[in-house]
């Protein structure tokens, strides 16, 4: 990756850091909640392809060095502490921890005895108290975790840096709690100013016996991950052939005179086999040194660093060294004790590495440069060009601190996802459920609406069998008393053939009920103009009794008036029809010579009670003719029928002014 271009994508990254190292669970489970279902979608979407674009968790395998740990305590509430000497006054912009990682069987690799609450302190020599610059409790919620946890420290100067634990967790195995970290780096720009520099801890005799675990290893640079990029193509490590020699060297010409200041030697791919076929030290010199010169015979040179293993918990991924500014052209590895094994009975040596960087500031200036060996390099398949790709087995090599915040970053992203997806799940469950309710809504409706169809259909039905039974009860009704009258009045006229004038008169009532038959026909037709009708009740019975009923004696009571005008006008038609219909039976089969009305309304009801001295009905008490049922039924009133002990019939009618109707 270009200088430029890479210090871009540090920036960004760091950037990116500096807020997920803020942001906790519940910060981000609330802005989960708070998002709307675009937001989420949109926003799983980047998680993922930024997960894509950031380098991966890959796990060391076989036997290393795996941090420091402190002694037990019985409670977590015990304080504990690491503090590294950087030797001279530095500039520190990150602090990184690496937690120690445990192999759970049920939930897999997790951080062990990473402390829950603790601080980072950076002070300036022996007599500072030093400054807090970050610090962290449990409602950060750090744990679970196995990536390193990167802490911005906002570019403070010290010479010294300490983690301090207030609040210890349990250790995997026993539930003690202690304090365990695997690796502490300290960055100064691109600079792991801790790298091998002196460390001093709180329980300073933890650790004894333990070959695996020393307070030393916590700076010694190696990491329990692999580095894994997102991006590049693999590169397969350089691996001589066995039998080179006592002192094999490897000899870099960088082109021109550089101010160099560090190194990193990439050891050789290892076996991706489950169990390793090697041991982690395979092709790593137990002695090497790093030899700079302007001269490329190097008759004079300075010896810039070296590496020496005295057991395989010296061995690691990256052997990191820095060293005094030096300006140099030529750069030599030199294995003063090369990896030697049994081969076909003898021992022999050999050495691999996977790359070698070279330093200047930020920047690796070995890359791409063309190396030498004094041994026999001619593999197609493990070239010396390798060594100086940028490439390991896994794709690009990533500046360090780069690596540790883009492994930050994915614990970041990988919290963040679940929430996501699972806020996901419970929307598009809801959005399911509305979807379901709305269906079998729209399936109510639909049979909401055929039912409403039906019961309309069935409305206009009985509407029309209502208007018909209408019209033949008003017919019959209002025609056969103006038929009946005319019948009277005919009779009367014949009786009276001598005296002209009354046979006039006669004359003229047979012409007025004429056209009171023709209106009545023409308002039967037409309901509507019913309210034109029978305005004044009384009048209107009072005029039917005298024309119906001429030769017998009446009386004619009306109470409430004033409810009566309150009627819709189809109902005083029905009322007066149905009295009508009472007089005409009356005078037609009841043979009496008087009758009396009352008719009685209030706001609730209207009872009309109609009275003769005829024989009464042959049929029983409770008979009531079928006309005035039906005109009973078309008011929706109920009718009775009785024979007082006078004699003759009472009919009373009840109507309700006052109902509810569904449907009307």
């Amino acid at each position: 990756m270009p200088t430029c271009v890479r210090q871009i994508f540090y920036l960004s990254i760091f950037l990116l850091s500096l807020c997920s190292a803020e942001a906790t669970r519940r910060e981000i489970s609330e802005k989960v909640e708070a998002s709307s279902l675009h937001e989420l979608e949109q926003r799983l979407v980047e998680v993922k392809q930024e997960l894509d674009s950031l380098a991966r968790y890959s796990f060391r395998n076989g036997v290393g060095a795996v941090g420091y740990r402190t002694i037990a305590h019985q409670s977590s509430d015990n304080t504990e502490w690491v503090q590294i000497d950087m030797g001279k006054l530095e500039q520190v912009d990150e602090v990184v921890l690496v937690p120690s990682i445990w192999r759970d069987t049920k939930e897999g690799f997790v951080a062990d005895a990473f402390p829950e609450e603790f601080q980072i302190i950076v002070g300036n020599g022996p007599d500072d108290e030093g400054t807090v610059v970050a610090s962290f409790d449990a409602d950060d919620q750090l744990l679970p975790r196995i990536a390193p946890v990167v802490i911005p420290c906002g570019s403070v100067e010290g010479t010294w840096v300490r983690v301090e634990a207030t609040k210890l967790s349990r250790r995997a195995w026993d539930g003690m709690y202690i304090l365990q970290l695997f690796e502490v780096l300290i960055f100064n720009g691109e600079r792991n100013v801790a790298i091998q520099r002196p460390i001093e801890v709180s329980s300073p005799n933890a650790d004894d016996g333990d070959l695996a675990r020393d307070k030393r290893f916590l700076v010694d640079g190696f990491l329990p991950y692999l580095m894994d990029a997102a991006h590049g193509e693999q590169s397969l490590a350089f691996n001589s052939r066995i039998g080179i020699g006592k002192e094999p060297v490897i000899t870099m010409d960088l082109g021109e005179d550089i101010l160099l200041d560090r190194i990193n030697i990439h050891s050789l791919d290892l076996s991706d086999t489950v169990p390793q076929v090697i041991t982690n030290d395979f092709g790593m010199p137990r002695w090497l040194v790093v030899e700079g010169s302007n001269d490329p015979d190097f008759k004079t040179f300075d010896r810039l660093t070296e590496y020496q293993m005295t057991s395989l918990y010296e061995s690691g991924p990256i052997i990191m060294r820095d060293f005094e500014p030096q300006v140099c052209r030529y750069i030599r590895v030199v294995a003063l004790e090369p990896y030697a094994r049994m081969w076909r009975g003898l021992m022999k040596t050999q050495i691999g590495f996977a790359e070698i960087e070279v330093f200047s500031g930020a920047e690796n200036v070995a890359l791409g440069k063309k190396l030498y060996a004094d041994f026999p390099v001619d593999s197609p398949v493990r070239s010396i060009s390798a060594l100086t790709d940028g490439r390991n087995l896994y794709g690009d090599i990533l500046p360090l601190r780069l690596w540790m915040q883009e492994l930050s970053r994915r614990h970041e992203l990988e919290v963040e996802k679940p929430l996501i997806e699972a806020e996901l799940e419970l929307r598009y469950a809801r959005q399911t459920k509305i979807l379901n309710r709305t269906g079998w809504l729209a399936v109510l409706l639909g049979a909401g609406i055929i039912v409403t169809i039906l019961i309309e259909r069935l409305n206009r039905v009985r509407q029309v069998t209502q208007i018909r039974e209408r019209l033949a009860a008003d017919l019959h009704d209002e025609l056969g008393a103006n038929i009946h009258t005319i019948g009277l009045l005919s009779d009367l006229a014949s009786e009276t053939e001598d005296d002209p004038e009354e046979l006039s008169t006669l004359h003229r009532r047979i012409r007025s009920e004429t056209e009171r038959s023709r209106a009545a026909v023409r308002y039967c037709i037409n309901m509507l103009e019913a309210d034109e009708l029978y305005t004044d009740l009384k009048d209107d019975m009072e005029r039917a009794a005298r024309r119906i009923m001429a030769k017998l004696d009446y009386t004619l009571k009306v109470e409430g008036e004033q409810y009566l005008r309150t009627l819709p006008g189809s109902v005083r038609f029905d009322l007066f029809l149905f009295y009508k219909e009472c007089l005409v039976n009356i005078s037609r089969h009841s043979g009496a010579t008087t009758f009396d009305s009352v008719l009685v309304a209030d706001e609730k009801r209207v009872v009309l009670t109609v009275t003769d001295n005829g024989i009464g009905s042959d049929r029983g008490e409770d008979y009531i003719p079928h006309s005035l049922q039906r005109r009973a039924k078309l008011l929706k009133a109920t009718v009775s029928s009785e024979n007082p002990e006078s004699g003759g019939t009472r009919i009373i009618l009840k109507l309700p002014t006052r109902r509810r109707r569904i449907f009307s």
